[in-house]
């Protein structure tokens, strides 16, 4: 590395952490002053507030907007280099653009990498004590289903609930149907189900129990039978809003799965979210490029025209973003195409800014 190499690291990576540090700091002052009063109402201990929900909220924040302000840091210090004519200065150097962009090209790794490891890793283990402390303190992000569910667990297998109890974990009026095809070949019903944390199972109370084979059907009827083997937890049979944000990388491919072999369409959202952790590094490359094409002009409108110009595109980026990730979630989008769209849009801007930017 040379000496501007390390310049423009520094410059950059210094802009963006200082930045982002500055808008933390004002974004939970209005947080707290927004939900003081649920802190006061239901009795919040300090230590929870500051421990659980606030420092577990930092790595939440910066991985929110670090697309924003990468592209907001590199915007502002490279307008500063084009303004003071030091762009100018390096590449009447000998240094060529191409070169010039090595630095910034590092610097976007370190914070693709960081935001990998934070989406993927890290945020998903804080977000379970701040979402704890969020469901105890603010508001409740665990609520029961509408009565009447039906669900398919598995191909060819159906479960109907009439109501189910996430607190007493037993639901009321459970049936289950297993299909060949069009011919039905299991069925029971029972008056509760009771879910058993030890191993997994349910407990039938009060069931009859209908088997259906080449001699026709057969009955049997009893006060209490365990159902082990079926792919039916009780996260199935209430809602829990936003889970995916506990779940690291892993844990969202097994749920993904899990959903597929159900039949279930419930995967889409999942998958999005797990495309979204992927693709979202690779937008930092992608808008630091971007950036530096934008600002690395002298211009008359300085900073401010290139600020202008850089919240737009980031801004419209995000929008897009959230068009297509409704149209995957709603639609017939692939969930992979969905995440990856903005990225492709804007690498192709990306190398015409770059294609057009001063040599």
């Amino acid at each position: 590395m040379k000496i501007i190499d390390l310049y423009i690291i520094k410059k950059f990576l210094g802009t963006f952490f200082y930045a982002i540090s500055l808008l933390i700091m004002i974004v939970i002052i209005f947080d707290i002053s927004e939900n003081l009063d649920s802190f006061i109402k239901n009795e919040a201990p300090l230590k929870a507030i500051v421990v659980d929900y606030y420092i577990n909220f930092i790595p939440y924040f910066i991985n929110l907007f670090i697309y924003l302000f990468t592209f907001i840091s590199v915007i502002f210090f490279t307008s500063k280099l084009a303004g003071n004519t030091e762009i100018i200065a390096i590449l009447s150097s000998g240094v060529s653009f191409r070169r010039l962009l090595l630095p910034y090209l590092i610097s976007a790794i370190l914070l693709a990498i960081l935001s990998f490891y934070l989406g993927n890793f890290l945020i998903p283990q804080t977000n379970k004590a701040r979402r704890i402390f969020k469901n105890q303190y603010m508001e409740k992000l665990t609520k029961d289903n509408d009565k009447n569910l039906h669900l398919q667990i598995s191909p060819g297998s159906f479960v109907y609930v009439e109501s189910y109890s996430s607190v007493l974990q037993e639901g009321r009026k459970f049936s289950l149907e297993r299909f060949d095809g069009q011919k039905m070949t299991y069925k029971v019903n029972a008056d509760k189900i009771i879910y058993d944390t030890t191993d997994g199972s349910w407990l039938l109370k009060d069931y009859y129990e209908r088997t259906f084979d080449s001699t026709g059907q057969h009955l049997f009827v009893g006060s209490e039978k365990e159902l082990a083997g079926i792919p039916l937890k009780p996260l199935d049979l209430y809602r829990i809003k936003d889970r995916f944000e506990e779940m690291n990388f892993f844990e969202l491919n097994e749920v993904i799965q899990r959903e597929k072999r159900k039949g279930s369409i419930a995967y889409k959202k999942y998958e999005i979210e797990k495309h979204k952790r992927i693709a979202g590094p690779a937008a930092i490359i992608i808008l630091t490029f971007i950036g530096v094409a934008l600002s690395s002009r002298k211009t008359r409108g300085g900073i401010g025209m290139h600020l202008g110009v850089g919240l737009a595109l980031t801004f419209s980026y995000i929008l897009l973003m959230q068009i297509s990730t409704v149209f995957s979630t709603y639609g017939s989008l692939s969930p992979v195409v969905a995440s990856w769209i903005p990225n492709i849009i804007y690498f192709v801007i990306g190398l015409y800014l770059l294609k057009t930017a001063p040599k």
